[in-house]
């Protein structure tokens, strides 16, 4: 009878130590998750949205429809581009993705 009572105490320890043990696999994995994809994310979208404050009159851009354009007006939401010659657009700032002086170029 002890040896019953001992054997089912060394099982629980055995048990609770597998707990303990899942609960750090599930801690690490979202700390992997945190570094290599939520604050990685974060840091790309500050970014971006810096550079979308920082447009001026004369700025070029790029588009999410790919459209390359020159800023000629700055307001609060908005962008009014001149796409070439007398074309202009109205666009919404979170539509602008890039500056092409910071795409690589590619090869003729």
């Amino acid at each position: 009878m002890i040896t019953l009572l001992q054997n089912e105490a060394a099982g629980a320890a055995g048990v609770m130590g597998g707990q303990w043990s899942f609960w750090a696999m599930i801690i690490v994995m979202i700390a992997i998750m945190y570094f290599f994809m939520w604050r990685p994310e974060s840091k790309r979208r500050k970014e971006m949205q810096k550079f979308r404050d920082g447009l001026k009159k004369g700025d070029k851009i790029i588009t999410a429809g790919g459209i390359y354009g020159t800023v000629k007006e700055v307001k609060e939401t908005t962008l009014l581009i001149e796409v070439d010659g007398n074309v202009t657009l109205r666009i919404d700032k979170n539509m602008v993705v890039a500056d092409p002086a910071s795409q690589p170029q590619q090869q003729k």
